[in-house]
């Protein structure tokens, strides 16, 4: 008999701040964190805006311990925002230990899946080091570099930048000695890694874990490959930055990116019995598929959503539960026409004539896209709305055929049953079906 999984600690970090606290009140009050790009000079960008976590909301040497600042030199951004995420979770699900000293879960049976995207270096750390390999004509050198340039390079300038970073330093800091993994499959990621936790979990090789995943395409050449893939938006220093995503719009024109992810608690539900936690909700069905991507370039997903509509469909049929039974889904809802359309085409398959009344809990056009740390955002929007019985406002998207998308104030609700899809530039799809416990 396979354990039920649960939700217990929530720890979202996003543009909003730290926790489900900021993000929530934003959500619900209808918010938007998008503004022109403070982290460096946008101008040369056709999209000049994102959702950026200020320093006055997040300071990653404020949360790790006196001890272990001193790693924090070694900490890209990502890891930073992974790192915040997991103190947040930790202590939402009450994980520092039962006041005696002891641990609430032993060390051993906790484990650690945070995923990661294609991390940018720091552009002045690499033009830095770019600068000495100038040759005498002052343009750049690339023999000099491969023989003396790299050895500029800041000290353990590699182990700043490789995707399990995350995951290494989160374990480090809260004991995890359990099974740990790192997902790079892109907005994909932090769904995957959840689910790779609820499985670990479910075996019984561990009995929680902390899950989820963040990124920063806050970065020049973060910016550039999105831009060269057509995936963000273009701005005007005229238009109001807060209107520009408008997920399952016809007149959308692209996303925005985001800082941020997320953390979250996934636990066994006799194990947070035994510790006197009230889960947020419980893990009732998962499933991932791959989508065929006709366009090899910008990674198009196929118009008709059917990857995308086999995940749902899965993860409810693991579930236990049909169409009717949903109550709200949670999509990814970029805002990029091509993602758009596949999310939609799949909704209205999977829920058929309830596509047009079931509520879509839209994130994007508030956080901006967090990507890698898209899907734990997603999850911990989906938990805390089934556990306070609210769906959360929705911003910018006018009326949609078939969908009940369009911008409106946020509502009581009547939740149970929240499916959550989130689908990736690379094709990856994980659908979850979280249940209210």
């Amino acid at each position: 008999m396979q354990r039920r999984v649960v939700i217990t600690g929530l720890g979202p970090i996003t543009a909003f701040g730290v926790g489900i606290e900021p993000l929530w009140e934003a959500m619900v009050e209808g918010r938007c964190a998008i503004k022109r790009i403070e982290k460096f000079d946008p101008e040369g960008f056709d999209c000049k805006v994102a959702a950026e976590l200020g320093r006055d909301l997040f300071n990653v040497r404020d949360v790790v311990p006196r001890s272990y600042r001193k790693a924090t030199k070694v900490m890209c951004r990502d890891t930073e925002l992974a790192v915040g995420a997991a103190v947040a979770a930790v202590a939402d699900a009450g994980l520092n230990g039962n006041g005696e000293g002891e641990r609430a879960i032993p060390p051993q049976r906790l484990g650690c899946h945070i995923g990661a995207g294609l991390i940018c270096a720091d552009v002045d750390e690499l033009a830095a080091a770019l600068w000495t390999s100038r040759g005498e004509s002052g343009d750049f050198d690339l023999k000099h570099w491969g023989h003396t340039g790299m050895t500029n390079l800041t000290p353990l300038w590699m182990l700043k930048y490789l995707p399990n970073m995350p995951a290494c330093h989160v374990t480090i800091m809260h004991d995890c000695r359990g099974p740990s993994n790192t997902i790079t499959c892109c907005e994909a990621s932090s769904g995957l890694s959840i689910g790779e936790s609820m499985r670990v979990i479910e075996r019984g090789a561990a009995d929680a874990c902390l899950s989820g995943g963040t990124e920063s395409k806050v970065n020049p050449m973060s910016m550039l490959r999105q831009s060269f893939a057509g995936r963000l938006a273009p701005t005007s220093s005229d238009q109001d930055p807060t209107t520009v995503v408008r997920p399952f719009d016809p007149g959308a024109s692209g996303t925005v990116t985001g800082e941020g992810g997320g953390v979250i608690i996934v636990e066994a539900a006799e194990i947070a019995e035994q510790r006197g936690r009230e889960p947020y909700a419980e893990i009732a069905g998962l499933a991932s598929t791959q989508s065929y991507c006709p366009d090899t370039i910008g990674l198009d997903l196929e118009p008709d959503g059917t990857g995308i509509a086999d995940a749902m469909e899965l993860a409810m049929q693991q579930a236990g539960v049909s169409p009717d039974d949903i109550d709200a889904v949670v999509p990814l809802g970029l805002s990029i026409p091509s993602v758009d359309r596949a999310e939609a085409a799949a909704i209205k398959r999977v829920l058929g004539s309830r596509a047009a009344e079931v509520p879509l809990v839209t994130i994007v056009p508030n956080t901006g896209n967090c990507n890698a740390g898209a899907g734990a955002v997603a999850v911990a929007v989906a938990a805390n709305a089934l556990k306070t019985q609210t769906l959360p406002a929705r911003l910018n998207t006018e009326a949609v055929a078939g969908l009940d998308a369009a911008a409106c104030p946020s509502r009581d609700a009547e939740l149970k049953w929240i499916l959550v899809s989130q689908v990736s530039q690379g094709g990856q799809n994980v659908s979850l079906v979280l249940k209210r416990f």
